[in-house]
């Protein structure tokens, strides 16, 4: 904590005396904070037990530092509070061993060059997920890749077609210090079109994963590859009240038949679909917003520990990692949410899950509620 601390103060010093003259419009501060409440009860594991009902008091906190050096490049770092273990998860958990009150572990997310200059835009280093995305069931919003990333976007004057984009980038998971393709990595290659006035959206895609270990955190018993084919869309139903209906699909395009450490009964789950409806958004204070989400998602139908771990208490604890595994599963999530003011709400989320395919005769499940209050500047 103490060498974070101090690699921060060094860090952030320059800035700060720098900002004391003329260029302080340059700097830009942003941070947020979050309060949770959660729940878990009638959770089944696959042998059949089930695991004790949990409460838990939960928190975050960010903070983070951009500044523009010219019109066309800006820096930005930053912090987040956080097991660093587990990328998919910033919450600390109220009273959760930290030494009687000691101090509370803080690491680096974001760390990045960024560069817009017309039509194009790209980053270098850790930075946020640069993919069109409607929800975290395939990609965590806390789980930041380090690589590069490269986008251009470019307008049209019709009633077709209103904007495209096209987004790519190759990002290194875990390095070998041989040649890049010997790295844990994956490439991404995406088109976003709009059309109908802004109505419709569609964002095609595809990621291609490379020597992924199958349990995170340096415990794999092997690696392997994912291909993986995305059809996206989000139709906006009604403006006035913000009524939208989105959809995406994956289809995992690998041939495990012939990986003999891969489960017979896994070697096909390899899709999935997101399916919900959303009502108003938390614009300015006393907007309301609603959104009922359903989800089929089969075990290798996206990389379960950079998906998101909040619809149940599925990890890999077990095998040496605290990290998630929320794939293979079937569930539904309702979220509703209150606007308190600018940039400060209250949400509620209830979670109920299945799973899709067991090795056992006993099959995990879970139910989950929480309510989160958020603020941020």
């Amino acid at each position: 904590m103490k060498k974070t601390i101090y690699f921060l103060f060094i860090l952030l010093s320059p800035i700060f005396i720098f900002s004391q003259n003329k260029n302080t419009k340059k700097l830009s501060f942003s941070g947020d904070f979050r309060f949770r409440a959660e729940q878990d009860w009638d959770s089944q594991k696959s042998d059949g037990i089930y695991r004790n009902d949990r409460t838990r008091l939960r928190y975050r906190a960010r903070f983070g530092v951009a500044y523009k050096y010219s019109d066309w490049i800006s820096l930005g770092i930053r912090l987040r509070t956080g097991n660093p273990k587990k990328q998919q998860d910033p919450q600390l958990t109220v009273g959760d061993g930290f030494n009687e009150f000691g101090t509370l572990p803080i690491s680096f997310e974001k760390i990045y060059a960024e560069f817009n200059y017309e039509w194009f835009s790209g980053w270098l280093g850790k930075n946020t997920f640069p993919f069109e995305k409607q929800h975290e069931l395939f990609w965590s919003d806390n789980v930041f890749p380090e690589g590069i990333s490269l986008s251009g976007k470019f307008a049209f004057n019709n009633n077709i077609i209103q904007s495209l984009k096209i987004n790519t980038g190759h990002f290194i998971m875990r390095t070998n210090g041989t040649s890049l393709d010997s790295d844990g990595y994956f490439q991404g290659f995406q088109i976003v079109t709009t059309h109908l006035d802004k109505i419709l959206l569609l964002n095609p895609s595809f990621y291609n994963f490379k020597n992924i270990p199958n349990i995170p955190d340096g415990n794999e018993t092997f690696t392997m590859n994912y291909a993986i084919v995305h059809l996206g869309t989000k139709v906006q139903i009604n403006k006035n009240s913000n009524i939208s209906v989105g959809f995406d699909f994956y289809q995992n395009i690998e041939d495990y038949n012939n990986i003999n450490t891969i489960s017979q009964e896994y070697k096909n789950q390899k899709n999935g679909f997101v399916a919900n409806i959303s009502v108003g958004k938390l614009a300015k204070k006393g907007d309301w917003t609603f959104k009922l989400t359903h989800t089929y998602l089969e075990k290798y139908a996206a990389v379960d520990f950079f998906a998101q771990n909040d619809w149940a208490r599925w990890d890999y604890s077990s095998q040496g990692s605290p990290d998630g595994r929320l794939t293979n599963f079937k569930g539904f999530e309702l979220m509703a949410g209150y606007s308190l003011g600018k940039k400060m709400n209250l949400k509620i989320r209830c979670f109920k899950v299945d799973q899709i395919k067991s090795l056992t005769t006993v099959k995990e499940n879970g139910n989950r509620i929480r309510i989160d209050f958020n603020i941020g500047f």
